[in-house]
């Protein structure tokens, strides 16, 4: 694929929204980053529509069009009959100035196009009776038929789109001219493309808005002359082809199918075999062309839409050149299938049971991922497209597993209260401390039950955290060091009871050892001088001496 979709990297939130939009999942993510999957993507542009943080953007083709202009030929604008949607209230002769004042020699509807492809639709129904025939005018709707669902390939309409048809006819009129296709679709800039000598460029309605701006020309409100036809203007809207149909035959149902999972499901009735003798418009936008992803994130308005193209429509078909022969109109539709081999089942087992998911009770099927089952995630790790990390449960069980871990194996006491004081939740070491038979005994009971109350009311009161202090719990003989710290968010407080009865219990042994120490020095001190008064005469400064030092000795032994 030559980029039509490109991504920003940078805006990637891993939020997965764009997997579970995509009707083909042809989206690979790897190093928290989406990638589209080129050659299994059907253009259809939902990623580009439904993602949050925009990291997606369509191909830029502005200085493509540009360039056509100056060679100096002559170059013709097709005009998507949605416009009337995405510029309301501008009619085809307002939309015609403007592009000229661009440089565009003239400006036509694709509606004309349009208006030759379903009088061949027509043809083909009487005369070769199939049992089964899906309109073409979709690209995207066409790839997900050759990319993914190769058996429906006899049954897709062997007609050019109305961009092609349209573009093809004005050069067939216009010789030398080149055309530039404006519309509402991503999707036929892949067609463009893919089909060389219709259409030489294709600008979105973006675009366009784009380039207009740039030039500082208005879209004026300009009338239309006399109608002479347009019935086809409707073939933007759910149910617009057949409803420009100007006969039907009685032996046949005629079907409107639009978005990506109503054609999915339609393509797989008819692959089973359980259609027969039908007609079938098929379209993969919502609401068909005036949904299409180029009509503005923030133009979403499907019936209000629907009104304005079906308004602009006329009751006659415009006037073709009937010389047109069907053949000019035949398009292959060849088959652009995937070879990749599916993964077997063992494989996905694996990733399954890496998961933590050894039954099918396991599987949530959560769908907060992106795919719409584990084992349909577990096929996209296989195949590289996902990873496990991209699977909600899993992740917070894997965070549950390893703080409970820490909870039960820390040797501090922890516990967790409300603002009210209540225990919410304790660890084993905790109720060690505390002569708590069961953590489940302490939850849902106030601190108070356990222990004084107001180091943690006064948390509460001050919101910040309170600095580690001794304490001495007689109801347990036990010495804690107690830490409180306090969440805002949450409204929690975190108590941290270190258990410091041993070190405590220490420290004592060597205090009453330290104040046995002074006591015989005090007497060994008074005992020399004693001795010093009966023998002062002898001594004289060595007993001087003696007591200095037994004096620093005590003194040592206080500090300590």
């Amino acid at each position: 694929m030559n980029e039509y979709l490109r991504l920003k990297k940078s805006n990637c939130k891993n939020c997965y929204k764009c997997i579970r939009h995509c009707p083909v999942k042809s989206i690979r993510f790897s190093e928290n980053q989406a990638h589209i999957v080129g050659d299994e993507c059907i253009l259809c542009g939902h990623c580009f529509v439904v993602c949050p943080q925009n990291a997606k953007e369509i191909r830029c083709d502005l200085d493509a069009a540009r360039a056509l202009l100056a060679t100096g030929r002559p170059v013709y604008a097709s005009l998507a009959p949605s416009f009337v949607a995405d510029f309301p209230g501008v009619t085809i002769t307002a939309m015609r100035k403007a592009l000229q004042k661009l440089g565009f020699t003239d400006a036509e509807e694709t509606a004309v196009g349009a208006t030759m492809v379903k009088t061949r639709y027509e043809e083909i129904l009487d005369s070769e009776h199939p049992d089964v025939l899906i309109s073409s005018c979709c690209h995207s709707v066409n790839l997900l038929i050759r990319r993914h669902f190769p058996e429906a390939l006899p049954y897709l309409a062997p007609v050019r789109s109305p961009m092609q048809a349209h573009c093809a006819d004005i050069k067939r009129r216009f010789p030398g001219a080149l055309t530039v296709f404006i519309g509402p679709c991503i999707s036929k800039k892949a067609e463009c493309d893919e089909y060389p000598g219709a259409a030489d460029c294709v600008l979105t309605f973006e675009e366009l808005n784009q380039w207009l701006s740039s030039e500082n020309i208005s879209l004026e409100k300009l009338p239309d002359p006399p109608e002479t036809g347009g019935r086809a203007r409707l073939f933007p809207t759910s149910g617009g082809i057949l409803r420009s149909m100007q006969h039907r035959r009685p032996d046949y149902t005629y079907l409107v199918v639009d978005g990506p999972e109503n054609c999915i499901a339609a393509l797989q009735d008819i692959i089973r075999g359980d259609l027969k003798n039908c007609f079938i418009e098929m379209s993969a936008c919502t609401g068909s062309c005036v949904g299409g992803p180029a009509m503005g994130k923030n133009h979403r308005a499907p019936m209000r839409d629907f009104v304005y193209v079906d308004r602009y429509a006329p009751a006659q078909d415009f006037p073709v050149d009937l010389s047109l022969q069907p053949g000019r109109l035949h398009a292959e539709h060849s088959f652009m299938g995937l070879h990749r081999q599916k993964p077997g089942q063992q494989a996905i087992e694996e990733v399954l049971h890496a998961l933590g998911k050894m039954t099918p009770e396991q599987e949530l099927n959560c769908g907060s991922c992106g795919y719409n089952t584990c084992r349909e995630k577990a096929e996209a790790v296989v195949l590289g497209k996902a990873d496990l990390t991209m699977c909600l449960p899993y992740l917070k069980e894997k965070a549950e597993t390893f703080s409970g871990n820490v909870l039960e194996n820390t040797p501090n006491g922890i516990c967790l209260l409300d603002e009210d004081l209540q225990i919410q939740q304790i660890n084993p070491a905790a109720c060690a401390i505390m002569n708590i038979a069961l953590p489940s005994d302490a939850v849902g009971q106030p601190i108070v039950r356990y222990l004084n109350p107001e180091p943690f009311a006064q948390v509460v009161q001050t919101k910040r955290n309170s600095k580690a202090v001794q304490l001495y719990l007689p109801e347990y003989k036990k010495h804690v060091e107690l830490t409180v710290v306090y969440d805002g968010k949450y409204h929690n407080l975190m108590a941290i009871l270190r258990d410091i009865t041993r070190e405590a219990e220490e420290h004592a042994r060597k205090e009453a050892a330290s104040r046995h120490t002074i006591e015989v020095t005090d007497k060994v001190i008074e005992k020399q001088m004693r001795v010093v008064q009966e023998i002062a005469s002898l001594l004289g400064e060595t007993t001087a001496e003696t007591k200095i030092a037994l004096t620093k000795l005590k003194e040592s032994l206080n500090d300590e």
